[in-house]
C-alpha cells in the first residue's frame, strides 16, 4: 500500500477556478457558456464534490489505474454524439449500447465506480445529479488524484435514453490511425491540433491489451529496438491478447509529460501514438510538451474542457437517470 499512497500523493498541477473560468470563456460558444456552470449544483447537491472525490480517492488507491480507465469513460462517451452518459447504457431487448463497438468491447472499465457514485448521490440528493456530470467530475479527479492537474468542471449535462453503437464504431479514433487522420477526427468534433495532442497525452496513465500494440511491436521500423523486444515479452505472435503492457514506458500511475518524451524516443506503445512524433504535422507541438510538463498540463485542461462541451443535452433534453445503466 505504500507504494499505491506514494503514487497516489505526488506532487499536483493545480488550475486555479479564475483561470479555468478564463478557459471556458475562450474556448466555449456564449450560448454554452450559459448552459454548463461549475456552479451548476451547488444549491441543489452540495456533497457533489465530496462524493465523487472520496469514491475516487478509494478507487484509486486499491488501483491506480482506475483514474485512466475513468477518463477513458469520459473520452468515448464525448465522442460518441456528445458527452451524454450514452457509453454507460447497458444493452437491453430494446436498446443496443456502446459497450460491444469495437472499440470498446473487453476494453472500457470503470463501470462499477460510476455505480456507486451515482448510488451514493440518489441517496444525498435524489433525482439531481446527471450521469453524464458524475463521469465527468470523476475523470477530473482521477486525472489530479495521481498527480495531474485539477480544473473547475461546467456542469448542467443531461443524460441520453439513447446510445449509437454505430456510431461508436465509425467515431472513435483506431489505434492504428495516422497523424492526420487523428487531426481531422478531432476536428470534426471541434478540437483543434493542439487539443489533439494534449488529449492523447492521457495516455501517460493506463495500459493497453497486446491485441492492440501486437502488430505495432512485430511488424513496424518506427520502434526502438529494445522497447520492442521487451513488450514481445508479454505479447506473443499468438494468444495473450488480454495481456497489458503500459501505455507510458517511465510510469503509467502517474499523470505528467513522460508519454512526450517516450516518443522522442520512438517507445510509444500504439502506432496512433509514435504518429504524434513521426515526421508529420503535430511533431513540434509533441516536442513542446516533452520539454515542458507545465505546458502540457495546461493545454489539457483547456481540451478537455472543450471536449466536455461536445453536445451535450441541457434544459428540457435527456433526463436524469436513476440507474447509469438504463433509461427511466
Amino acid at each position: 500500500m505504500a507504494g499505491l499512497a506514494a503514487a497516489v500523493l505526488v506532487r499536483r498541477v493545480v488550475v486555479t477556478v479564475a483561470a479555468v473560468g478564463a478557459i471556458i470563456a475562450s474556448v466555449l460558444a456564449p450560448g454554452a457558456v450559459a448552459q454548463l456552470s461549475s456552479t451548476y449544483y451547488d444549491g441543489s447537491c452540495p456533497s457533489l464534490q465530496t462524493i465523487v472525490r472520496s469514491t475516487m480517492t478509494a478507487a484509486v488507491q486499491l488501483e491506480p489505474r482506475m483514474g485512466a480507465s475513468i477518463l477513458r469513460l469520459f473520452f468515448h462517451d464525448c465522442f460518441v454524439n456528445g458527452c451524454d452518459a450514452s457509453v454507460l447504457l447497458d444493452d437491453s431487448s430494446t436498446l443496443t449500447g456502446e459497450k460491444n463497438a469495437a472499440p470498446n468491447a473487453n476494453s472500457l472499465r470503470g463501470f462499477e465506480v460510476i455505480d456507486s457514485i451515482k448510488t451514493q448521490l440518489e441517496v444525498a440528493c435524489p433525482g439531481t445529479v446527471s450521469c453524464a456530470d458524475i463521469l465527468a467530475v470523476a475523470a477530473r479527479d482521477g486525472v489530479n488524484l495521481l498527480g495531474g492537474p485539477t480544473w473547475a468542471v461546467p456542469l448542467g449535462r443531461r443524460d441520453a435514453r439513447t446510445a449509437s453503437q454505430a456510431a461508436a464504431n465509425s467515431n472513435l479514433p483506431s489505434p492504428s490511425s495516422s497523424a492526420s487522420a487523428l487531426v481531422s477526427a478531432f476536428a470534426s468534433l471541434g478540437l483543434d491540433s493542439r487539443d489533439m495532442v494534449a488529449l492523447s497525452g492521457a495516455h501517460t496513465i493506463g495500459s493497453a491489451r497486446c491485441a492492440i500494440f501486437r502488430s505495432r511491436v512485430y511488424n513496424e521500423s518506427n520502434i526502438n529496438p529494445g522497447f520492442a523486444t521487451r513488450r514481445r515479452q508479454v505479447c506473443p505472435v499468438q494468444g495473450g491478447d488480454a495481456n497489458l503492457a503500459p501505455l507510458d514506458a517511465l510510469s503509467s500511475v502517474r499523470f505528467d509529460n513522460g508519454y512526450f518524451r517516450n516518443l522522442m524516443g520512438r517507445f510509444g506503445l500504439l502506432h496512433s501514438d509514435q504518429e504524434l512524433f513521426s515526421g508529420g504535422p503535430v511533431d513540434s507541438i509533441a516536442q513542446q510538451y516533452a520539454a515542458n510538463g507545465a505546458a502540457f498540463s495546461r493545454d489539457f485542461v483547456t481540451a478537455v474542457v472543450k471536449m466536455g462541451n461536445i453536445s451535450p443535452l441541457t434544459g428540457s433534453n435527456g433526463e436524469i437517470r436513476s440507474n447509469c445503466r438504463k433509461p427511466n
